[in-house]
């Protein structure tokens, strides 16, 4: 009775627990909260240092009592003390300065493809005990494509692929419901490694996982393009220990990440391939929908038209797509049911 009437106090909230950051939906405010799932903690007093670009900033440069940690990883909750501290974090600084002391919002949380029950659990019990009233679960490419405002109750095949941090989701949806789908590791992280795998072999040069998504972020693309780009980018050289400076180029970040884009684009054909032949024809007119911060990197789009001969579009802003589906589920109770992944629980 007491969180039900707490919960009258609370705002509504959507929640997007991505691997590389994570977006807190307010009903009737929009996204309030995008921060990068890092979380830095005092290991002597177990007491929460800092959350977010906070902590982020402090990867490689601390103490050894402060410990930085990324809860979630591959898109499900590696660390459940700290996932539950981060959300509970969150929620707080959402009600902030509003009339509730102890907040009891509803909640509905994205989660990736093909996780176990156990992983969905762990999702579930995290968003709980940080202060939800209510955990109500939906897959990431249906939240996704709500939040491109893609109408899914009619029977009509639209493709889905959500290239996150950690994972890469691919879903083609009909009636409300997924038809077929493939999940894979390969995403925005591995691009990262492997290039950084790619200027230890072929400088001798260390960088950090920051050096090499500035790298990815600033000339990182898949196709070649008029103009040749290089990025001036400093690392410790493995011969001397010393820090070095060296340039690389955005043909070399090409050759560096092409495992990891065939990976992708291979994985994409596969899930085609799959589709019940009554949809071909769905799926030729409607295309594919990009989302998710890997939909960013250059010429992606370009390179699985050409390789798979269908329409390709990225959505509008596709780092907030996830979380915009699950902020139009907030208003949209009767959708919510039709979509609403199963085990999904009330805490009276």
């Amino acid at each position: 009775m007491i969180k039900k009437f707490l919960g009258k106090f609370s705002k509504d909230i959507g929640i997007d627990l991505g691997t590389s950051n994570t977006l807190f939906y307010v009903r009737d405010k929009g996204i309030v909260i995008n921060e990068p799932s890092f979380v830095a903690i005092n290991t002597r007093t177990d007491q929460l240092i800092a959350v977010g670009i906070d902590a982020k900033k402090m990867l490689g440069k601390t103490p050894a009592h402060i410990e930085v940690s990324a809860p979630i990883v591959n898109g499900v909750i590696s660390d459940f003390e700290l996932s539950e501290k981060f959300i509970k974090h969150c929620i707080e600084k959402i009600h902030r300065g509003s009339f509730t002391i102890s907040p009891r919002p509803k909640t509905i949380v994205s989660i990736p493809l093909d996780i176990t029950e156990v992983e969905r659990k762990a999702v579930q019990d995290a968003v709980a005990n940080a202060g939800a009233r209510e955990v109500r679960l939906v897959d990431e490419p249906i939240a996704t494509a709500i939040g491109a405002r893609l109408n899914l109750q009619e029977s009509y095949g639209r493709m889905i692929v959500e290239i996150g941090g950690g994972k890469t989701s691919i879903a083609i949806i009909s009636l409300s419901g997924i038809v077929t789908s493939k999940s894979l590791k390969t995403a925005g992280n591995e691009f990262d490694n492997a290039i950084s795998e790619f200027v230890k072999e072929n400088f001798n040069v260390n960088i950090g996982k920051k050096a090499s998504e500035e790298i990815k972020i600033k000339i990182g693309s898949v196709i070649e393009s008029k103009e040749n780009h290089e990025i001036s980018v400093k690392g410790r050289n493995m011969l001397t220990g010393l820090p070095k400076e060296f340039k690389i180029s955005d043909s070399e970040v090409r050759e560096a990440i092409k495992r990891p884009t065939k990976n992708i684009v291979d994985a994409i054909r596969a899930t085609v391939e799959n589709a019940p032949s009554e949809l071909m024809s769905d799926l030729y007119e409607s295309g594919i929908l990009l989302s998710g911060g890997g939909s960013l990197l250059r010429g992606i789009d370009k390179l699985i038209k050409k390789e798979l001969q269908m329409p390709v579009n990225i959505a509008d802003d596709p780092l907030t797509t996830v979380v915009r589906g699950t902020g139009i589920l907030l208003e949209d109770p009767v959708l919510l049911k039709e979509v609403e992944s199963l085990g999904n629980i009330t805490i009276n």
